[in-house]
């Protein structure tokens, strides 16, 4: 991936959020490059060590800085943000990579078929095509802990269900448009289901409560159904189940 162009040919635009927020744009797509920028000024913010910063909050192609008005001026950190924001912001190096086992379609799949079936191909093929990718999280949100991934294999994507279902279980690893995601918890969907992990990527009573962070690398491992209780059970009781290959240096 190259790197990204300086903030300022992006057009780089600042949005007050209240007077307890700024929220940094740098686009309006899903891009790679929008997200690199976007992870990189969190990483120069949050070495700046900004008074009065309280969370930052980054997503596909914005960062949103929550601050203490009570110990801060907004004009003073959007302007702190935009000499920041100066120059290259470089591609971040991945931080860590994780293995996280899956098992794809029956029960825990149930629109591993179907999507097979849109593609013109088996669903074996979707197994491999959607484990081959690393994926890049490129961001959390939506509910706590969903990891929304890049990567995913063009010849997979696919609209999302007209009807999306009430509930879908935790764990679900599901494909919506251009889209890859991890779920956490049990939610409405209407991504297509091809499988689900035992991994708990969101415990609130762990540290860290949330297991995947922007920036880390995912690989999804097929795994024999076989294996499904004894890994939850594992899970159930704290153990991580994915495998950390890589930290971060």
């Amino acid at each position: 991936m190259s790197s990204p162009e300086p903030a300022s040919e992006r057009a780089l635009r600042i949005l007050p959020c209240g007077d307890t927020a700024l929220t940094v744009e740098f686009g309006d797509t899903i891009d790679p490059a929008l997200n690199a920028a976007v992870l990189a000024l969190e990483a120069r913010v949050l070495a700046a060590g900004l008074p009065g910063l309280v969370e930052t909050v980054p997503t596909y192609r914005s960062l949103t800085l929550h601050i203490d008005p009570l110990e801060t001026d907004p004009a003073a950190v959007e302007a702190a943000v935009r000499d920041l924001a100066r120059g290259a912001l470089p591609v971040p190096a991945r931080r860590r990579l994780w293995r996280v086992p899956v098992v794809y379609g029956g029960e825990h799949g149930i629109d591993l078929d179907a999507v097979a079936e849109s593609h013109g191909i088996s669903p074996r093929v979707v197994v491999e095509r959607h484990a081959a990718p690393e994926y890049r999280v490129v961001m959390l949100g939506f509910l706590p802990g969903y990891a929304y991934l890049a990567g995913l294999d063009p010849g997979l994507a696919l609209s999302r269900r007209p009807n999306p279902r009430p509930v879908t279980p935790a764990g679900t690893i599901s494909i919506g448009g251009a889209q890859a995601l991890v779920a956490s918890i049990a939610a409405p969907s209407g991504w297509h289901l091809l499988g689900r992990t035992p991994v708990r990527s969101f415990a609130p009573s762990r540290d860290p409560v949330f297991l995947f962070e922007p920036g880390d690398a995912i690989r999804f491992v097929p795994t024999d159904p076989g294996r499904w209780e004894a890994l939850d059970r594992a899970a159930a009781a704290g153990d991580m189940v994915a495998e950390l290959v890589e930290a971060a240096a």
